[in-house]
């Protein structure tokens, strides 16, 4: 007690004037001594005031501060370095970051969508965004465009492809390094509202000006959907939004039409989107009462999801062609059609996200998506790979693939048995890890087109393709449509040494030989580029596919019945 008296007489005596002592400790000593009746109030003052004291001096030497012990510490924390961070600060910049430093530690797939991101990130799976209507890409700095969309506010007013918009509201927009994502948001907008522009189009002598209505403007997730040979059907989607069931039953309506009796579903590349998209998608290919999906959390309970009896497309051959880029909704789909045995996938190991989000919307226009279960296919399989060595490591798994071998050889992608699942009809499929085909397509490597991988890498077959679109477009506005411009356009001799004197002054040397080995692809992809710019993906995947070994493989399976499990 009496050591306790010393630390507190101190701790009093540092704050008093000097030689102006609060109390002895001799007179609370002889206070205890004779058992003075108010010595429990002098013990209690003195140790309250001892403790207040020393926070005062804590606050005052740095050497500690003490926040609220509320349930809130998020919120504490973020208000005090607010009010005491060496710099200033914006309060919104800490409770975004300190959001998405969160979640990054959750896994890969739960995220924070600014209000500036947002639109940006939902508009792809919404099925339209409000603007003017055209697509786009900066040329010499310069805003191009390559195509109006069809039916929308700019092809209305007679804006064309080729045409530079050069000023949005009277302001110069042209020369001065502008972005991708600063021309949508000067020329998105909600519908109802105007913008100026002026364009340059050769031609003309001078700018033309428009005042654009902004207004829905429809985006699609269906590539292109034809008749790749007789009785065989191709369908691509980039993405499953809102309205990709509606795009696909209407593509199989129209293609059953035209005679279709096996199909080809081309998922590379896709990134997925919504659950129920995919369900949907699934529900054509699949019969009634057949497993789909099912989704379980911690905090989620199951929920099964059952094919119907309105599939369109329930009994023909079917090919499904996957990739590297096939992810999440397009694994359902694929998974849920090589686990009823319903057809045969084919390319290479999909992505591997089995995670599914919901998201929550804030007022100030920002999103959180958080991932609350995980998605199995019939078998039981969660395709779900690893996250356990961090997000680096994991967005960096392309990269692994490529360098272990796996893009090339079947052979150098491992499973443990513990992700072994078989089929009803015992076929063998793997969780753990993304789709594994049925039928590999190695990623293309030949050594005997490297003047080909050269210019196509470079982009030089994409620059010159839209150089020459821009000089002839008037000679190729008489092709109506993909067909005649199949038909009735060829990469001729003489644009193709034009294309080889353009990538000699681009640094890409040739010797004959390895020319000739690449003269086929090399005009094959001119003319594909060229038909993109005049006909959008119609001009452009029907001339591709026909030097696409993962469709080729496809055909070939499906003529030979192959695809019949």
């Amino acid at each position: 007690m009496v050591y306790l008296y010393h630390i507190l007489i101190k701790t009093f005596n540092i704050l008093a004037k000097p030689g102006q002592p609060i109390c002895e400790l001799k007179y609370l000593c002889s206070m205890e001594q004779k058992n003075h009746p108010y010595l429990p109030i002098w013990f209690s003052v003195v140790l309250i005031g001892g403790i207040l004291l020393g926070f005062i001096l804590g606050t005052r030497t740095g050497n500690f501060n003490l926040l609220p012990s509320g349930k809130d510490k998020l919120k504490e924390v973020i208000s005090y370095v607010e009010d005491n961070y060496v710099d200033t600060l914006s309060r919104k910049v800490l409770e975004e970051k300190a959001i998405t430093g969160m979640l990054e530690k959750l896994d890969p797939h739960s995220v924070y969508i600014t209000a500036e991101e947002f639109h940006e990130a939902n508009d792809p799976l919404l099925g339209s965004f409000e603007g003017i209507g055209v697509q786009f890409r900066l040329e010499n700095d310069t805003v191009t465009v390559i195509n109006p969309v069809s039916g929308g506010p700019s092809e209305k007013l007679g804006i064309r492809a080729g045409d530079r918009i050069v000023k949005v509201d009277g302001k110069n927009i042209a020369g001065i390094k502008i972005s991708n994502n600063d021309v949508m948001r000067k020329l998105k907008g909600p519908k109802g509202t105007h913008v100026k522009v002026s364009i340059f189009r050769r031609g003309a002598g001078g700018l033309l000006d428009f005042t654009i209505t902004r207004d829905v403007i429809p985006t699609f997730s269906m590539d292109i959907a034809y008749m790749a040979e007789p009785g065989i059907g191709y369908i691509r989607l980039n993405n499953f939004a809102s309205t990709t069931h509606d795009e696909v039953h209407h593509a199989l309506e129209t293609l059953l039409k035209d005679g279709m009796k096996k199909l080809i579903l081309d998922l590379r590349g896709n990134g997925g989107g919504y659950l129920k998209a995919a369900i949907d998608v699934a529900d054509e290919f699949l019969g009634k009462g057949e497993l789909i999906v099912y989704t379980e959390g911690m905090n989620h309970k199951r929920e099964v999801s059952k094919a119907t009896s309105d599939g369109l497309f329930e009994k023909g051959e079917l090919v499904v062609l996957v990739d590297e880029g096939t992810a999440s909704a397009a694994e359902i789909v694929s998974g849920a059609i090589q686990d009823h045995d319903r057809g045969v996938i084919v390319g290479r190991r999909s992505f591997g996200k089995g995670l599914v989000q919901e998201q929550l919307d804030f007022k100030d226009g920002s999103a959180l998506r958080l991932t609350v279960a995980r998605y199995y296919t019939p078998t039981g399989r969660c395709i779900q790979k690893s996250y356990k060595d961090g997000l680096e490591t994991y967005n960096s798994d392309y990269y692994h693939r490529f360098m272990n071998g796996e893009m090339e050889h079947r052979d150098s992608i491992k499973f443990p048995d513990s992700l072994k699942y078989k089929t009803p009809k015992g076929r063998i499929v793997y969780g753990g890890g993304g789709i594994m085909p049925d039928i590999f397509v190695p990623m293309e490597k030949d050594s005997a087109l490297q003047y080909y991988n050269k210019v196509i890498n470079k982009g030089l077959a994409y620059q010159f393709a839209f150089d020459y679109t821009d000089r002839n477009r008037l000679q190729l506005r008489h092709f109506k449509n993909a067909t005649q411009f199949d038909h009735g356009f060829t990469v001729t001799g003489a644009i193709f040494g034009d294309f080889v004197q353009y990538a000699d002054k681009k640094g890409v040397k040739h010797d004959g030989k390895d020319l000739s080995k690449s003269d086929r692809f090399v005009k094959t992809m001119l003319k594909a580029y060229i038909g993109r710019n005049m006909l959008d993906n119609n001009g452009f995947f029907p001339v591709l596919n026909t030097i696409d070994p993962g469709f080729l493989k496809a055909i070939e399976i499906l003529q030979k019945d192959e695809a019949k499990l």
